[in-house]
């Protein structure tokens, strides 16, 4: 098929066939037979899985495949029990496993290398979801175990209902191109061609007619920033742009799952962090299911919804940034959050607190009934809300009895409400609103993005947090 470019394309040399490598294969339950590709020579691992991935077996059945951009709402990916064990003897490296030996008794004794050990959680719709531990964790093992890359040696990974570690060599590939991407650390961009056919090009080995590839091509490009490079070569882009292109391409089918291994580590700080910020406001968008591998737990502070720490090939701990950080499992867990600040991870919805008197109004209120409702209460303030509970000011009690005293009107509420008794976001985070929680006499109201009342934020109750956080840093327990 002809590219997108309308110019000419670089001239590079090419071999005419991919030898995929059989029963030794680190790449089980994937089509074994010689396929043509087109690739060329030295293409690097991850370059040739991604030509794989898409080139075979629909390179041999072109004529009527076609391509959903928008097919069944997928993401759930549900991990059952998922064992990897590396070498000719797995089932000895499992059976000491079970008995309980850990990574290196199993190497020691066996010779088996354990990628991953009995690892069980769940990655729920539309969240991204961060795994990280140290260099041989386990976690680049665990994301290519998803896709199959990597077969399992037992355990199943089941995504809405499939079974992908059942499914047939045509299911898998098939599955692989319509329902999940994946970016890898290196580029793995094709020199010879242009941004926009790199862009386009599983598109391509998928048998998309040109028009419509180019289409879908320019519009991930677009939505990654790179609209008006689409002529230029990889070599004339920056290592971020580079990486730009890379996540195009595992846009363009329009995955539901996204898996990303490490794969902003190789940029430097300044464009890593603008790539995160690329992929937020992508999420934003979309709302795709992402498993995102890193080592670097800024970076999983960051971007995740919620967070996996790996040792030794086991799934230590699941949960949100915060829970982990109130709350980390053991001292492994708790060596990775030393030394971070609580007021940067925990948010206002985090420590938001339902347990002040709140008054619902209809029309314009009335200084009568809030009176009697906050006399019959043991709090000073109270929050006033719609029909809807969208918070619209603070009234005290003190406040409410002097408007009455000084025989004002019953309505409207409002001219009681306390000036500069602003609400804060749901979303923001402790450091964000501890200005207003120091200053404040009253609990600091917290809206959601619609203006829905959630509760309070007291200045007790920050600093309790932030005492927990600090016992459960220091391995000395905490308020329950």
């Amino acid at each position: 098929m002809p590219p997108c470019s309308t110019h000419n394309a670089r001239s590079y040399a090419f071999t005419t066939k991919c030898h995929i490598r059989s029963e030794n294969s680190p790449i089980h339950g994937v089509p074994r037979e010689t396929t043509p590709c087109g690739l060329r020579d030295r293409v690097p691992l991850t370059e040739l899985l991604l030509l794989f991935l898409f080139c075979h077996p629909f390179r041999q059945r072109r004529e009527g495949v076609i391509v959903t951009f928008i097919g069944e709402i997928m993401g759930t990916i549900r991990v059952e029990n998922l064992y990897k064990i590396f070498g000719n003897k797995p089932k000895d490296g499992m059976k000491m496993l079970k008995d309980g030996h850990d990574k290196q008794a199993v190497l020691e004794k066996t010779g088996m290398t354990v990628g991953v050990a009995n690892a069980s959680f769940t990655i729920e719709t539309g969240e991204i979801f961060v795994i990280m531990g140290l260099s041989g964790s386990g976690k680049s093992t665990i994301v290519r175990l998803l896709n199959r890359l990597i077969e399992p040696t037992s355990g199943r990974v089941i995504v809405d209902g499939q079974d992908v570690t059942a499914m047939s060599d045509s299911e898998l590939v098939k599955f692989r191109l319509h329902n999940m991407s994946m970016v890898f650390q290196s580029f793995a961009l094709m020199p010879h061609q242009t941004v926009l056919d790199n862009a386009a090009f599983g598109l391509e080995l998928a048998g998309v007619d040109k028009e419509k590839r180019c289409q879908r091509a320019r519009e991930t490009l677009e939505q990654v920033g790179l609209a008006g490079w689409e002529d230029l070569y990889p070599d004339q882009l920056s290592g971020g742009m580079q990486q730009r292109v890379g996540l195009a391409r595992g846009l363009a089918v329009d995955p539901e799952i996204l898996l990303m291994d490490e794969a902003f580590s190789a940029l430097d700080p300044l464009i890593r962090t603008e790539m995160q910020d690329e992929l937020l406001k992508l999420q934003e968008e979309h709302q795709r299911t992402i498993v995102f591998i890193s080592h670097d737990l800024d970076e999983a502070l960051r971007i995740g919804d919620r967070i996996a720490i790996m040792e030794g090939g086991h799934v230590i701990q699941v949960g949100t940034p915060d829970d982990i950080l109130q709350n980390p499992a053991n001292d492994y867990v708790r060596a990775f959050f030393r030394g971070v600040d609580p007021t940067n991870v925990i948010s206002a919805g985090d420590i938001v607190r339902d347990t002040h008197p709140t008054i619902i109004v209809t029309k314009a209120g009335s200084l009568r009934t809030t009176h009697e409702i906050l006399s019959g209460s043991e709090r000073e303030h109270g929050y006033v809300l719609d029909a809807k509970r969208r918070f619209l000011g603070v009234v005290s009690s003190e406040g409410v009895r002097n408007a009455l005293e000084k025989g004002l009107p019953d309505k409207p509420l409002s001219q009681a409400f306390l000036e500069e008794a602003d609400p804060v976001n749901f979303d923001e985070s402790m450091q964000d609103i501890l200005p207003m929680v120091a200053t404040s006499s009253w609990p600091v109201p917290v809206v959601d993005a619609d203006g829905v009342y959630k509760g309070v934020v007291s200045q007790n109750r920050f600093l309790r947090t932030l005492h927990r956080t600090e016992d459960a840093n220091q391995g000395e327990g905490g308020e329950q």
